[in-house]
């Protein structure tokens, strides 16, 4: 079997050339416009960012993606799901309403916004998956499987919970439901570590279900029975005083994105583009972002989210670190991942999405 094709460009640019523009060529390259787009409705599955966090792609790239759709006779809207935690995307109003204030609008993106489960996140489909190890059922956002076509247009990034968020993570966790959300994060509940924490009671601000709470020696406790996995309190944290939960809790987490991911793309179009810039220590669902780890490196697509996202963690793991960032002068031994992060295995996400046939980590990068 040939590798997958992994196309990659930077960001240099010239008067000739702008970087919308080189963008274009790129999605041109990689191989959209073969794929049958006339008359069919394409969701873009994107993230529009949290108030406070300014590391989410600009809606300028989004614009570019749009009119590379309708140019084809695709019929595009934007879409993502709502969210589980505290935060401004719990609901479709909310999430709608802090799309338009980071800068994403029919008329700055042009084309319509949808919240894909709905206006309390139950707007979804249950997907059968036989072939699942971790689930036999994706709840996903309805919109998102009404759609002719799904195009993935992620930030990668670290994440707290999964080490790298790129295409599987923005197809899988992305386009889950409220419900399809706490499935997949069921099985990992963070642990506190005592002894670093300073009882600033952060996370308990941040939990949207009550897990979080402070004893009576005020440190931190987290309740399983109630703990959903979602790991706003990982971020939350200051400290470090409180780590996913280590061994197979993480690995079936992964398991269950690629899962949810193969609910979104089988049996219909994808394509998958991931920018490298503003490589933030934690998602974009934080409402803040750190210096960057590392310099923006460039954009990359391809028709095979696992080889996506094995590309560009290798291309981050081979840039060098930024100054003044959160992991200035330590070594990170060729995983920046890992030692952001260190029990997250984000290796993990990319030999599960192999498992589910979604595509190979074995790919070629051609630069253009």
């Amino acid at each position: 079997m040939d590798p997958a094709t992994v196309f990659f460009t930077d960001f240099r640019c010239s008067d000739a050339e702008n970087l919308q523009q080189k963008f274009t060529r790129l999605l041109k390259t990689a191989g959209l416009a073969q794929l049958d787009l006339a008359g069919k409705f394409v969701a873009i599955k994107t993230h529009f960012g949290e108030g406070g966090c300014l590391a989410y792609l600009r809606p300028n790239w989004a614009k570019t993606l749009v009119d590379f759709v309708k140019a084809q006779g695709g019929r595009p809207f934007l879409t993502d799901a709502n969210t589980l935690y505290v935060g401004r995307r719990k609901d479709a109003l909310e999430h709608l309403e802090l799309a338009w204030e980071n800068g994403f609008s029919p008329f700055s993106v042009g084309c319509p916004i949808l919240i894909a489960d709905g206006l309390r996140g139950t707007d979804d489909v249950a997907v059968p998956l036989p072939d699942g190890k971790y689930v036999k059922e994706a709840f996903i956002g309805r919109a998102l499987i009404d759609a002719d076509v799904v195009i993935s247009l992620s930030h990668f990034k670290c994440h707290e919970m999964t080490g790298i968020g790129g295409a599987l993570k923005n197809l899988g966790m992305g386009c889950g439901s409220r419900a399809g959300k706490k499935a997949m994060h069921s099985s990992v509940h963070p642990q506190v570590d005592a002894a670093r924490c300073v009882s600033c009671g952060r996370c308990t601000r941040e939990c949207a279900h009550g897990a979080c709470t402070l004893g009576v020696d005020r440190k931190a406790r987290i309740d399983p029975q109630l703990c959903v996995g979602c790991g706003r309190c990982i971020g939350a944290c200051n400290r470090d005083a409180i780590q996913g939960d280590l061994g197979e809790p993480c690995t079936a987490m992964h398991g269950k994105i690629a899962e949810y991911a193969a609910a979104v793309v089988r049996g219909r179009q994808a394509f998958h583009v991931s920018f490298i810039c503003d490589v933030s220590p934690h998602c974009d669902c934080h409402p803040m972002n750190d210096v960057p780890l590392i310099p923006d490196l460039g954009m990359a697509a391809s028709l095979d989210p696992v080889a996506l996202d094995k590309a560009c963690a290798d291309l981050c793991n081979e840039a060098p670190l930024m100054p003044g960032c959160c992991l200035a002068g330590r070594e990170t031994n060729g995983d920046l991942f890992a030692t952001m992060h260190p029990v997250t295995r984000w290796q993990d996400a990319i030999s599960e999405g192999e498992r589910m046939g979604l595509g190979s980590a074995d790919y070629q990068l051609k630069r253009i």
